[in-house]
């Protein structure tokens, strides 16, 4: 089985996106979960986990609605607004019936301050979720963001957090972590993978400057390295389509990181494509059987 941890849709009628407009290029549109399946289906994978795509309640709504028609979709993880732990503590309740929902997520890459994820507001909101049972999703681009996970890993052992796409390792020496050579990255990502409630996604490793100049020899040395910080227990695969069209597309880059993938020990293998996903995500079994 294969579950594709990471994957999101979005329709410009319905959910405001405030950091998609027209110099998104070609997914500047919406994309649907039909678009979606076509791309899954091609690739062999089973089924996906969707990812919100926005801070706002009606893009989980959209998500939900999408996952409840689509037996593809196993789980979805949502947005509540961490900054005010009253209506967290509001939304879980809200959205405690429905087994789909599994985890929550920010756009944190998109506020301007970069320690949002340790305002006490926000560390008191990641207690409710821990308290839920729900995962929290961390889109840690900044050297700052992924320095915090070790700090919330600590101060919520029971909060499994899941740093999205390898928290953008510098693949062609551009972008926050600056040169693969100066270590920056390879320190703060070792250091957040020491706290065994910290998990994260092979998803979405394109360079900075031109998302479509990599090859799996670029991506190899930074899959090696969170293979060695984490285990294959702790990483999961995701797709990150429809973004992934601006590097080159669902199956590029499928066959692109595969290779690094199926060099695994069948088991070691098997965790990293469905079962760390599965156990981190809890997705409920019944969705599970759905896709066989």
């Amino acid at each position: 089985m294969i579950i594709d941890a990471h994957q999101h849709i979005w329709d410009l009628d319905r959910v405001q996106y405030d950091w998609l407009g027209p110099a998104a290029g070609p997914i500047f549109r919406t994309f649907t979960q039909d678009d979606a399946n076509a791309e899954l289906k091609e690739a062999g994978v089973d089924g996906s986990v969707l990812v919100q795509a926005a801070d706002n309640a009606e893009d989980t709504d959209y998500m939900l609605a999408a996952a409840h028609d689509h037996r593809e979709v196993v789980a979805v993880v949502g947005y509540l607004p961490l900054e005010h732990p009253d209506r967290v503590a509001a939304g879980i309740e809200r959205l405690a019936g429905d087994p789909l929902v599994v985890g929550i997520r920010n756009l944190i890459h998109d506020r301007e301050d970069p320690d949002f994820l340790i305002l006490p507001e926000v560390i008191e909101s990641l207690g409710l979720l821990a308290r839920a049972g729900l995962a929290y999703d961390v889109v840690a681009v900044l050297p700052r963001h992924l320095e915090h996970v070790s700090t919330l890993a600590e101060r919520h052992p029971d909060l499994r957090l899941i740093i999205d796409h390898l928290a953008k390792p510098p693949i062609d020496d551009h972008g926050p972590f600056g040169a693969a050579a100066d270590g920056r990255w390879t320190e703060l990502i070792t250091r957040a993978a020491e706290y065994p409630n910290v998990f994260a996604k092979l998803s979405g490793l394109y360079p900075v400057r031109d998302p479509q100049d990599w090859t799996t020899a670029a991506l190899r040395p930074f899959v090696d390295q969170a293979l060695a910080a984490f285990g294959p227990a702790r990483l999961m695969y995701g797709g990150d389509w429809p973004v992934s069209i601006t590097a080159g597309g669902y199956q590029r880059t499928w066959q692109g990181l595969r290779p690094l993938i199926d060099a695994l020990p069948p088991a070691d293998r098997a965790r990293v494509l469905a079962g760390t996903a599965i156990e981190v995500y809890r997705i409920d079994s019944d969705r599970l059987d759905a896709l066989t």
